[in-house]
């Protein structure tokens, strides 16, 4: 979600709905359809999800977009007028390509100047697990409602909560699913945001007016996300505990950790806050890291490769791994106790794989695991010691490691894929036609609310752009809205309820993959716990069926 001057450079207020007679609502589904059938099939069918190697997902969009165009050549959709709406979607996402980039080379930089170690560190300090999650909520959602951004809020709060929940053992799409919440809530009731300024244009209401009205549904449902999320916090048992200690000493072993270091992110949110455009401020927030760097991580930095410009360059083009060592504590296992967790036997057969971060484990486990090679108590409570140790360590790697620019390719490669997509189901028609036939079902006031959800989302899934979700509902339904008495910002909230939303729920929506890549956590991992995304489209149904705060026209 970008700012409301990029909001004006792509024009979406004038964006042309495409509408093709000659198409049937039956050939509009056939992309969608096959689209779906494919990705699913890779899900659920193909061992590591990798049918086409690593960029499974972008060439089923293009294939999806190559039977799309084949239904526009039946329907005499000419070559052109495809491209062109393609054209106009790549453009509409240059910006946010940009910001991609420059989220990579923050997230490299912020490393190797300890930004992140130092958000890190103190956080542990301040959070503890059992508040974690309904914290997390909170802490992005006033980010969110000051900057106006949820992209913003994920780029910098938004990667910090995610290492400092790793750190202490929660499941990552648990806190990623919290960051989104709040995020995303923030985001809804700025009146910054560039969605808060789209939705009520396109009904035909004032942006405060939409803002009061919004609040009706979006605060029940924000409330109701934190009573789960605190629930989940006292029941969770966090993977080996927080061992914080050991955690804080390692993480001053490596990195000299002080307070300044906050200079940078707070430079970055001062710069949004002001308005300033979010490339501006990311650049910036770059820049500061890198002289932050030299002046705080000398020795890191003439560490990890042969020079520190190099590590430098390295952190914001490619990969950056800060080397954690665990020969001491490897030391005190056996050849016997390191091949069996190497050859993944026993309770722990998983512990070494990317996906021990997903199981559960403790120090009686642990004791358990050794407890059937060994029967003097205290050398199983040393070996199990040392290897919750040697998971801790391996858990940090993995969080003091950065991508770069290029780690956000695969992301950008996507959003790309499936801007195709969506530009040539716009060129055909389709886009319109399913649009259409949604609003013909609508045959009743909850009817017509119900056609407004399914079309956002639908849209979301097959456009793959969140404006795009607002904007040919918001063009479509209005006339719709005002003939059956219904205030315009009915309209703007069931928009934003439904469209905002649940663009972060789809893998290939722009929103999507921008959150999966920027936090490092994959949509099929946090989209059950994005609670306050899936509940909002209920809770404006909820509202609709028992017709609560439904504004009325006063000449009606």
């Amino acid at each position: 979600m970008q700012d409301n001057d990029e909001l004006s450079e792509i024009q979406l207020e004038d964006q042309k709905i495409i509408d093709n007679k000659e198409l049937s609502f039956l050939e509009a589904l056939i992309p969608v359809v096959i689209l779906v059938g494919l990705l699913a099939y890779n899900i659920f069918f193909v061992e590591d999800q990798e049918w086409f190697g690593g960029y499974t997902n972008q060439i089923i969009l293009l294939i999806g977009g190559g039977i799309a165009a084949g239904v526009g050549f039946f329907n005499k959709v000419s070559l052109t007028t495809m491209l062109k709406e393609v054209w106009e979607n790549l453009k509409s996402v240059f910006v946010p390509i940009m910001i991609l980039f420059l989220v990579g080379a923050l997230s490299g930089t912020w490393l190797v100047s300890g930004v992140i170690p130092a958000m890190v560190y103190y956080g542990l300090k301040v959070l503890s697990p059992e508040i974690f999650l309904p914290a997390s909520v909170i802490i992005a959602a006033v980010i969110s409602i000051a900057t106006g951004s949820s992209w913003t809020t994920s780029a910098t709060v938004g990667i910090a909560l995610v290492g400092i929940g790793t750190a202490l053992g929660i499941n990552p799409g648990m806190i990623a699913g919290a960051v989104i919440s709040g995020a995303y809530f923030g985001d809804k009731m700025s009146p910054l945001s560039d969605t808060t300024n789209l939705a009520p244009a396109m009904a035909g209401t004032d942006l405060f007016t939409h803002i009061k009205y919004m609040a009706i549904t979006t605060v029940p449902t924000i409330i109701i996300t934190l009573i789960v999320f605190g629930i989940i916090s006292f029941n969770i048992d966090p993977k080996g505990g927080s061992d914080t200690t050991f955690i804080l000493s390692t993480i001053d072993t490596y990195f000299n950790i002080t307070p300044w270091l906050f200079l940078v992110p707070v430079a970055v949110v001062g710069l949004i806050l002001l308005k300033a455009k979010p490339l501006v401020a990311l650049v910036s927030g770059v820049l500061m890291a890198i002289i932050f760097a030299f002046i705080f991580q000398p020795k890191l930095i003439s560490t990890i490769t042969d020079s520190s410009t190099t590590t430098i360059v390295n952190s914001i083009l490619t990969d950056t791994n800060i080397t954690i060592s665990d020969e001491n504590y490897l030391a005190a296992l056996s050849e016997a106790d390191i091949k069996r967790i190497n050859n993944d036997e026993g309770k722990l057969e998983k512990l070494f794989t990317d996906d021990d971060l997903k199981g559960v484990y403790t120090l009686q486990t642990l004791k358990e695991f050794f407890s059937t090679d060994y029967d003097d108590t205290s050398i199983i409570a040393n070996k199990a010691e040392n290897l919750d140790k040697l998971i801790t360590i391996k858990r940090l790697k993995k969080l003091f490691s950065a991508g770069g620019m290029n780690g956000m390719l695969w992301t950008i490669y996507l959003i790309v894929c499936a801007m195709v997509f969506g530009g040539v189901m716009d060129g055909i028609g389709a886009l319109a036609r399913i649009t259409k036939a949604l609003l013909s079902i609508a045959t009743s006031i909850f009817g017509l609310f119900t056609s407004t959800v399914l079309s956002c989302i639908g849209l979301n899934i097959v456009a793959s752009d969140q404006y795009l979700a607002i904007v040919i509902p918001g063009k479509m339904f209005k006339q719709a809205y005002e003939d059956r008495g219904l205030a315009p910002e009915n309209l703007s909230r069931t928009l934003e309820d439904s469209g905002t939303v649940t663009s972060v729920l789809i893998p290939w929506n722009t929103c999507g993959a921008y959150q999966s890549g920027v936090l490092g956590v994959g949509v099929g991992e946090y989209i059950g716990y994005a609670i306050f995304n899936w509940l909002s489209p209920f809770t404006t149904l909820v509202f609709a069926a028992f017709r609560i705060k439904i504004k009325m026209l006063k000449n009606k």
